[in-house]
């Protein structure tokens, strides 16, 4: 296999055995460069439904090399304080059908007074790191998908890293609100398949019953605490039409990850306090509750998701030349059950598909997709070999997925 590589003035061609030859290129080819990638690299493999997007996406794979990720272990964990529709009705001018009807949401999880996102992510690290049969002392990145971390400064990532003990790591946040988890799958990934770190921790942790206005019973309704990891390991193999193995065993592994934002179209789900855009903290800024998380436009915030969430799950699929029959499980992140629902009969598929975990633990922004993961893992709802689909939509606008070889 050749691999081409255009910089500046020259093209070269690479080969598993090093540089082999290097031709200029001229001004003219030189400005035709993009379409030199699309037409002579590889072929549009699939009806992507963004195709560009999808086509660079081979292009950064064939560059990265073969490196292959493995998942070598899952971890989640959530408070243990429950909070029912019920109890949100003592103080709301709701009640548990009310809510149920709108987001399929009976309880969620709240974490105590003196927790914080750090020790929800520690106790989930934990349990991924033990089921990979790793320590501390094995992780070279830590990454922390997070919207409320215990501070901006030191981050969340180093919070964590601490408690942890795991001295080597770097560590650092990543912010891409409900998407954070894939978004952390996907900086993983490129350090791996560079070769600049062997073992890294992906782990999404919030505590999203911080940031809400308790009055507003549309929005506060939704969220969650808690928190899941995943241990991730670069495998120097080829051939991903087989599985991947080390050992004699066989490793789970991620076969692809696509990420996308639309920034003109953030501010839908906002929060403004806590960044440059409102500070210092001041009673002017609490009073208009300019701390707490706030969905704006939100029914045409659902179409968006909708639309995204399928389109992201299509990615995945035809990145890979596999059709959705072919899938075992798709766990999206938990927004909302109609959400879901809208999304499986858009993507033509049977809703009982789609994992859920939103009936028992509500949004819990990022760490939605990593504590179903781990949870369906656990339980036995994947098994080896299966094929499994995340996707994501959140605040940014961000959205992805990524298709998982279990």
């Amino acid at each position: 296999m050749v691999r081409l590589l255009i910089s500046g003035f020259f093209i070269y061609h690479f080969t598993f055995d090093g540089l082999i030859v290097i031709l200029p290129i001229s001004l003219r080819q030189r400005g035709r460069k993009k379409n030199y990638y699309q037409k002579s690299m590889y072929p549009p493999p699939f009806p992507p439904p963004q195709g560009g997007r999808v086509r660079e996406g081979v292009r950064r794979s064939l560059l990265m090399g073969n490196k292959r990720i493995g998942i070598l272990g899952t971890g989640s964990f959530v408070p243990e304080r429950v909070l029912s529709n019920s109890d949100l009705g003592k103080i709301l001018n709701t009640d548990d059908e009310w809510i149920y009807k709108r987001t399929g949401i009976r309880e969620r999880r709240i974490a105590a007074p003196n927790v914080n996102a750090s020790d929800l992510a520690k106790e989930a690290s934990l349990r991924a790191m033990e089921m990979a049969e790793i320590y501390a002392k094995d992780l070279d990145l830590i990454i922390l998908a997070t919207i409320t971390p215990d501070t901006c400064c030191p981050s969340g990532a180093n919070w964590l890293e601490a408690k942890l003990g795991a001295e080597r790591a770097v560590s650092f946040d990543v912010t891409a609100a409900c998407c954070g988890f894939i978004f952390g799958l996907s900086v993983g990934e490129q350090y791996l398949k560079a070769g600049t770190f062997k073992n890294v921790l992906v782990v999404a942790s919030e505590i999203m019953s911080r940031c809400q206005d308790w009055t507003d019973r549309e929005n506060c309704i939704l969220w969650g605490d808690g928190a899941g990891a995943a241990v991730l390991q670069a495998f120097d193999h080829s051939g991903k039409k087989e599985p991947l193995r080390d050992k004699g065993r066989e490793i789970s592994e991620v076969l692809s990850v696509h990420i996308h934002t639309d920034g003109a179209n953030g501010e839908n789900l906002l929060m403004p306090g806590g960044g440059s855009k409102t500070t210092p903290i001041s009673y002017e800024s609490v009073d208009k509750k300019l701390h707490t998380l706030r969905m704006i436009k939100a029914n045409e915030s659902v179409r968006v998701a909708v639309k995204r969430f399928a389109e992201a799950t299509e990615e995945a699929a035809s990145f890979n030349g596999i059709h959705l029959s072919d899938v075992k499980w798709i766990i999206p992140h938990q927004a909302n059950s109609r959400i879901l629902q809208q999304m499986a009969k858009r993507l033509d598929i049977p809703f009982g598909k789609v994992y859920l975990t939103i009936e028992r633990y509500g949004n819990i922004s990022s760490a939605t997709i990593p504590i179903a993961l781990d949870e369906a893992v656990r339980n036995g709802s994947i098994q080896k070999g299966d094929l499994v689909i995340l996707n994501g939509f959140g605040g940014g606008l961000t959205w992805g997925s990524s298709l998982i070889r279990w």
